[in-house]
């Protein structure tokens, strides 16, 4: 359990070196990094889907799967309807880099230590872009329609960071 822990905290830490790459970012940046710390949770819930056979941790991943492709498919129309175009950054580059990377570890298990490490993951990674959001983005975003979204992310995604903490007290 402890080498969990230390993951978990690895993991974090690495996220939010992440979100701290980019000092001041502007609409377009901050539309790419919401876009791309959403796709990668789609791909990690993908990725628990094809992986565990817990049934908790199956329903917690097609949660995240629907809820943040639904946020990004939002996120899209509304940067298509503003004709904004969601600009690459720092910030994007060295989430998806740390996304490999954990995907890479997660691949490498299976059954509960999987199941274990993925929640680990989920709290950490939700913890951190609750942070960025609330702390960075959400603050830094002009446009209210954008910051307006990014606010409702935020209320789902705490949603989703406090299911993932009980879901690791029944993980085992």
């Amino acid at each position: 359990m402890s080498r969990l822990l230390i993951l978990a905290a690895a993991l974090a830490m690495s996220a939010t070196t992440a979100f701290a790459h980019d000092a001041k970012l502007g609409d377009p940046q901050i539309a790419h990094v919401a876009y791309t710390a959403g796709q990668i949770d789609v791909d990690a819930a993908k990725l628990a889907l094809a992986k565990t056979r817990n049934a908790e941790v199956r329903a917690f991943a097609e949660l995240m799967a629907r809820d943040h492709a639904a946020v990004n498919d939002k996120a899209l129309a509304l940067v298509k309807r503003l004709n904004v175009k969601p600009e690459a950054n720092g910030t994007s580059a060295s989430l998806t880099k740390q996304a490999k990377q954990t995907e890479k570890r997660l691949k490498k298990l299976s059954g509960a230590a999987f199941d274990r490490a993925y929640v680990a993951n989920e709290i950490a990674y939700h913890r951190t872009v609750n942070q960025a959001l609330s702390g960075a983005l959400i603050p830094s975003a002009r446009n209210s329609e954008l910051k307006a979204l990014l606010e409702t992310g935020l209320a789902l995604f705490t949603a989703h960071q406090t299911h993932a903490e009980h879901l690791a007290q029944t993980v085992k």
